[in-house]
């Protein structure tokens, strides 16, 4: 077991003092085996923020290396600054934990998981949800093969985001929208549970505020598994129909005894989260009644236990759960239903890499 004592503590640096920065921080103070190396941020609200901590602050990551090399880097900036912020830790040799999405496109993602691949320097990308307890239980119930053969999954994302959300001016443009800000999360899930996506139709409207980007999203999905998926997304929907209203990870999100996916086999069915699981008689038969069994799962934090992965990977002692290729590839997913939902047409994951030179 690690100890606890400073001089085996895992140094992590945090980029961007934003409001994920700030949860990766306090997750960085609150794990006994870590230690804050330093929190990075331009902004003079960064810098406030690291001495109200009592915590090194630097502007630049050039200048923290310089003052005490990090074991590891969580980079929380914005988006945009995620590919030079990535590649500038990776020269170095320092493993990386780069918030979800890794890149703002896939071109670029691939860039940094190449540098990471030359320079054999660990990259994890912050898709958290993969580490709740409750995801890993129902990947663990599929895998048993309880529900049979799976033959489909639905997905909803519905919320109602205030007005206010839109004041910064970045969500009503190009590049935002619940596809690339949400809808990430939820298609990372399903290729975690049901395996590599195949292909994609998208259709999307603006039609609830009019603005440049999308509110409304519904995807059909084929995975190569055979199993057929559908995505619902909506940021402009009052509902309790969302993983943020029922998987209860956020506290700041009111908790709905709700499920936001339904998983059917060709033997039972399965609720997530909550992890109802309806079975059946032996032999298909519509009249006859279903039998509902809670699965049980122990919940816990998943930003603390990536965070005690990601250390982990850093000493040496696993393979990332969440890779720069895992986040690259779910990336790819998103860039084609944006495809589809441009085009009108299907979209094939193998001839969209093609044509974009991948």
């Amino acid at each position: 077991m690690t100890s606890a004592s400073s001089q085996h503590r895992v140094k992590i640096a945090v980029m961007g003092a934003g409001l994920i920065g700030k949860r990766h921080v306090e997750g960085v103070l609150a794990e006994p085996g870590t230690l804050l190396s330093a929190v990075i941020d331009p902004s003079d609200a960064g810098r406030d923020f690291a001495r109200s901590l009592g915590a090194n602050w630097f502007a630049t990551f050039s200048e923290a290396a310089a003052s005490e090399r990090p074991d590891g880097v969580i980079i929380a900036t914005p988006n945009q600054l995620h590919v030079a912020n990535a590649l500038e830790v990776i020269q170095l040799g320092i493993p990386v934990l780069i918030e979800k999405p890794i890149a703002d496109n896939a071109e670029a993602a691939a860039a940094v998981v190449d540098a990471g691949r030359k320079s054999g320097t660990a990259i994890l990308v912050g898709h958290h949800r993969r580490h709740n307890p409750m995801i890993q239980e129902a990947k663990r119930v599929l895998d048993s093969g309880r529900l049979g053969r799976i033959l489909t999954v639905q997905g909803t994302f519905w919320v109602a985001k205030p007005d206010s959300y839109f004041d910064v001016a970045w969500r009503r443009q190009a590049g935002a929208g619940p596809t690339f800000i949400n809808l990430i999360h939820d298609i990372d899930l399903f290729r975690y549970l049901f395996g590599e996506v195949e292909a994609v139709y998208a259709m999307e409207s603006n039609s609830a505020r009019n603005h440049a980007v999308e509110d409304t999203t519904v995807v059909l999905i084929r995975f190569a598994s055979g199993v057929l998926g559908t995505m619902n997304a909506s940021d402009a929907v009052a509902s309790p129909w969302s993983w943020e209203m029922t998987a209860g990870e956020n506290p700041a999100f009111p908790r709905q005894d709700q499920f936001c996916y339904q998983v059917g086999g060709t033997r039972g069915s399965l609720a997530i989260p909550g992890l109802a699981l309806w079975t059946g008689p032996s032999k298909p038969d519509w009249l006859e009644r279903q039998t509902k069994e809670q699965v049980p799962f122990s919940p816990a934090d998943p930003l603390t236990l990536q965070l005690k992965h990601f250390c982990d990977v850093i000493r040496g002692q696993t393979h990332p759960l969440v890779s720069g290729q895992e986040g690259l590839e779910t990336l790819q997913v998103i860039e084609a239903i944006k495809s589809s939902a441009r085009s009108g047409q299907l979209v094939r994951l193998h001839d969209f890499d093609m044509r974009r030179g991948h």
